[in-house]
């Protein structure tokens, strides 16, 4: 069996991971265009703009940052450039957990091995991952801690998913829920919530349980809404839709920083974490998958529901101090008005006032507004 070693870090530096799709400026329908974006782009980019899985999207990484607002400049500049390459070959970059109306059928995969070994391997389960997340990584010192941090952050996923919760549509329908697209990644062997394991060896146990019996072919296919990430060193966040916004983006970046760096300063001190079962964690997902904003979420500690919105301010106070000493304190106070302008309640209401899908993607790429 092979080794996994944890890169670590002594603080809890950021990186953000953001999926934006390539929508054609006239029909706003999905466009395999990556290509031409990325040749229009300056080469010393290339590790920083990567293709995905299919053409008609791509994901823009920031580098390692010490604050919030460091992540926003560095995804601000990025974008400017990739914003600029697309407009000049007629397309528009689209912020959203899936695409209201363009088929999955439509989209051809990049042409990279590792992307056909996946098709290969998965078949539909794979052509159908037409979906666009947010990742949030956080660093932390060992990788007994990224193990420790995970299971503890596993009780606000749902919390986060509700935030940014914006993929009501699939296939030109209205599906009946906020976040389609965490029903669409839960297809993959890999995906969803991730086992409970007590330390990092039981984690590379297990990755090299999964690569000998052929079951993945590497690492990078586990997929879990949260997960250790041993080349960075951090634990990573992927529970998340690609959220309407980039202000959206870093006021749950700032939620996720300052909840694992108080987790694990607590695990430093010896805190004791109450039990709860995963199935809380399970119902309370499904109904930010179903519901998003307007989710009841169920308490793991009195087991009563709360609102999105309630839970997420009680969350804002009681990580201010923390916020404070990470300086992110503006962008966690931003969380306090997420409930009430998450990307799937914006889509459900420009089409209930145009009838249009098309209209949808149109009028949610206006209102984006990260050059501010």
């Amino acid at each position: 069996m092979s080794q996994l070693l944890f890169t670590p870090n002594q603080r809890p530096t950021i990186g953000v991971e953001i999926e934006l799709q390539l929508v054609d400026v006239e029909t706003m329908e999905l466009a395999n265009r990556i290509e031409g974006v990325l040749k229009a782009l300056p080469a010393e980019l290339r590790d920083a703009i990567k293709p995905e899985l299919m053409q008609s999207y791509l994901e823009i990484n920031t580098g390692v940052c010490n604050t919030v607002r460091d992540a926003g400049a560095d995804l601000r500049g990025k974008l400017a450039l990739v914003d600029g390459a697309a407009e000049s070959l007629g397309l528009k970059l689209f912020w959203a957990g899936s695409h209201p109306f363009s088929s999955w059928r439509d989209q051809k995969v990049t042409a990279d091995d590792r992307y056909h070994r996946l098709v290969e391997l998965m078949q539909d389960v794979a052509r159908r991952l037409v979906t666009f997340g947010l990742h949030v990584h956080v660093g932390v010192e060992t990788g007994d801690k990224a193990i420790m941090v995970c299971e503890r952050m596993m009780k606000y996923l749902p919390l986060l998913l509700s935030l940014s919760s914006n993929s009501p549509f699939w296939e030109g329908r209205n599906t009946g829920l906020h976040s389609n697209r965490s029903k669409i990644m839960e297809g993959l062997p890999t995906a969803g919530l991730p086992h409970l394991m007590r330390n990092w060896s039981e984690y590379v146990w297990l990755i090299n349980h999964l690569v000998n019996t052929g079951f993945i072919n590497s690492i990078r296919e586990i997929w879990w809404d949260i997960r250790p990430h041993h080349n960075f060193g951090t634990v990573e966040v992927r529970v998340c839709d690609m959220p309407a916004s980039l202000d959206h983006v870093l006021a749950i970046t700032a939620l996720v920083q300052c909840l694992v760096q108080a987790i694990s300063r607590e695990i430093d001190e010896g805190t004791f974490q109450s039990e709860y079962h995963p199935m809380m964690v399970q119902q309370n997902k499904w109904r930010a998958t179903r519901y998003g904003s307007d989710a009841e979420l169920v308490s793991t500690q009195d087991f009563q529901q709360r609102s999105v919105a309630r839970v997420a301010s009680e969350l804002v106070d009681q990580l201010q101090p923390m916020a404070d000493e990470l300086d992110c304190a503006d962008e966690l106070q931003s969380v306090r008005s997420l409930p009430a302008n998450a990307g799937a309640k914006q889509q459900l209401k420009y089409f209930e006032e145009t009838g249009s899908r098309k209209e949808v993607v149109r009028r949610m790429i206006a209102a984006n507004d990260w050059r501010i």
